[in-house]
């Protein structure tokens, strides 16, 4: 009895044996799944090691540009530019062309790997061969069953994530070699922008398209100031332009146009002169935009509706006032886009000026107390003023005006507020670091130099960071304070070996820019609210009653010359092409070499 078991299950419920046809489709399935994940797996490392090859986000190519804004003739600095700019683009299209290819592999693999299954699938369905037991074998096929769908959505799912890895991170880099030459020579580029380019690094090296100039330091290289300057009897004096209307912010400058905002509680403008010649070219007035408020904020005369400097990208022009209006123009003074960007909550006004990146914009509104969480960073694209990031911050309100550097192998804009100095991505918004170092109410602006980040603690110190940090680097990345004669409104200058620090009642101080030991120091009994300005190696001090003290910007106290406008200064001065624009509380004027084309109004 116990014998015929065996012999019946081997005559009566034996399976066939796989046919020589469903080996051949089950092998092919499982040599595609194979070659799919092995495809998979190498486009995965290849992205992983690859995406720092973006042109548009080389950081080391960043840098080379950030170092040829300050020595715009250096032919050596040039030639590296263009042999990396052409080594990052072979590597770029390299790794581009290794992706499509994988990502067609992976679409045929996976579409083998798919119908071999199914063939070999429907091959094993033969139903099994009559007998007292069919459980078993239909549990099987069940179990096949299922077996088959898991693994054919896991191929799906390989396949679609490995086709996202064709796609480039964080990069709006094209296939085309033509479209990112357009790119590059337009900054990040977006599909709004404008057909003309963006300035070059040379060209935006002779320009001044932001408060303290383009990197925010009020340093530059190709700018020779007269050596006798006397406005009573026209030396020195290219010309002199009445400004009907008040103003604190600072001129900027682009393409030889002078910008420059005003306003009151009535009527807020944007001004653009000649600057050769000081012409008023246009003005326009900038009110009723979309959210603009109905009554306007009470500003206290101190700062007014005009003390943020406006910015340029080298196409348009932007300009924000005290109530929070924001508009984009561009340079024939023609209306992109306007908005208000919130009544700023600020008991002394806004005074937060604009910056540009690529063809950004970036906005801060410091405003409120710390608590409420009011005060924001905002990135908008400059061709529309869309939003492409805000990011609220952890301060209450504050007048300083934030950089954009090179620095720990990222782009980061550095701002000032409260009791933090906080780094942020500009990609992203991301916040890097912070450092607790800062009291008071924050006026002066960060700059950089030297490597480190300079921030002041008005009326307390000056402090030296290391922006390479993560985190908190209260703790680890201070390199150095000093606390002697410091401001509570003029921001530092540095010409990256000194750091100059003016305070208001006119003590100014040189440092040593990477151990902060004082170099020297000299009261000139001159009030001061305007952040000096350095051209080449003299550095500007523009008094508040009028006037205006040149020094030798190195390690020794040597006062150049010195003379008076007769006006009030609030504003700092614009340096650019042999000329030093200043503006004072009733006129705009260009100092340097007289020309025959110049003309002064009353």
């Amino acid at each position: 009895m116990s014998s015929s078991a065996p012999a019946g299950n081997e005559t009566g419920n034996q399976p066939s044996a796989p046919s020589p046809l469903y080996i051949a489709w089950r092998t092919s399935a499982i040599a595609s799944a194979v070659f799919c994940a092995v495809v998979a797996l190498a486009m995965l490392v290849r992205d992983l090691t690859s995406r720092k090859e973006d042109p548009l986000n080389s950081h080391t190519l960043a840098a080379l540009k950030q170092q040829l804004l300050a020595s715009p003739n250096d032919e050596s600095l040039k030639q590296k530019i263009r042999e990396l700019d052409l080594q990052v683009r072979h590597d770029y299209f390299t790794v581009l062309r290794f992706k499509q290819t994988g990502a067609w592999l992976l679409v045929i693999g996976t579409a083998v790997f798919l119908y071999s299954a199914r063939k070999a699938g429907r091959l094993r369905e033969t139903p099994p061969l009559p007998g007292p037991a069919p459980d078993p074998a239909e549990s099987h096929l069940r179990a096949a069953a299922r077996a088959r769908n898991t693994a054919g959505a896991a191929m799906v799912l390989l396949a679609i994530a490995s086709l996202g890895l064709a796609i480039p991170h964080r990069s709006r880099v094209p296939a085309t070699e033509a479209e990112l030459e357009r790119l590059l020579a337009g900054g990040a580029g977006t599909e709004t922008n404008a057909s003309e380019p963006l300035p070059t690094a040379t060209e935006a090296a002779a320009t001044w398209p932001r408060f303290l100039g383009p990197t925010g330091n009020a340093f530059a290289t190709n700018v020779s100031i007269p050596d006798a300057i006397d406005p009573t009897n026209k030396v020195g004096v290219c010309w002199r332009t009445s400004v009907e209307v008040f103003g604190y912010s600072s001129p900027v400058v682009s393409g030889g146009r002078v910008f420059l905002t005003s306003g009151d509680e009535t009527n807020r403008y944007v001004l653009c002169y000649d600057g050769n010649s000081g012409e008023l070219l246009w003005k326009r007035l900038v009110r009723d935009l979309p959210g603009s408020p109905q009554k306007q904020p009470e500003i206290p005369a101190g700062t007014g509706f005009a003390a943020p400097s406006p910015a340029t990208d080298g196409q348009r022009v932007y300009a924000i006032f005290g109530n929070g209006d924001l508009a984009a123009f561009k340079f024939d003074g023609t209306l992109l886009w306007g908005k208000n960007m919130g009544v700023p909550d600020n008991p002394y006004g806004h005074a937060q000026s604009l910056l540009v990146w690529r063809d950004r914009l970036i906005v801060p509104m410091d405003q409120s107390e710390a608590a409420k969480n009011r005060s924001k960073l905002f990135m908008l694209e400059g061709a529309t003023g869309k939003v492409i990031w805000e990011k609220t911050r952890p301060v209450p309100s504050s007048w300083a005006t934030p950089i954009v550097i090179e620095a720990g192998g990222l782009t980061q804009i550095i701002t000032l507020g409260g009791s933090w100095v906080i780094s942020y991505n500009a990609v992203d918004g991301t916040e890097l670091w912070r450092a607790e170092c800062l009291s008071g109410e924050i006026a002066p602006s960060p700059i950089f130099a030297a490597d480190l980040v300079f921030a002041i603690s008005p009326n307390d110190r000056i402090i030296a960071i290391r922006p390479d940090g993560r985190g908190d680097v209260t703790k680890t990345h201070l390199a150095w304070s000093y606390d002697e004669n410091i401001p509570d409104i003029p921001s530092p200058v540095s010409n990256g070996t000194f750091v100059f620090v003016v305070s208001t009642p006119g003590v100014v101080t040189c440092l040593d820019a990477k151990t902060g030991a004082k170099v020297w120091d000299h009261d000139f009994e001159l009030e001061v609210n305007a952040t000096p300005a350095i051209a080449r190696d003299r550095i500007i001090i523009a008094g508040k009653k009028g006037r205006v003290v040149i020094l030798q910007a190195g390690a020794e106290l040597k006062e150049l010359t010195q003379f008076d406008l007769g006006e009030e200064i609030f504003a700092s001065p614009a340096l650019v092409a042999d000329k030093i624009y200043l503006r004072t509380a009733a006129a705009l004027y260009c100092i340097g070499e007289a020309r025959p084309n110049a003309q002064s109004t009353p």
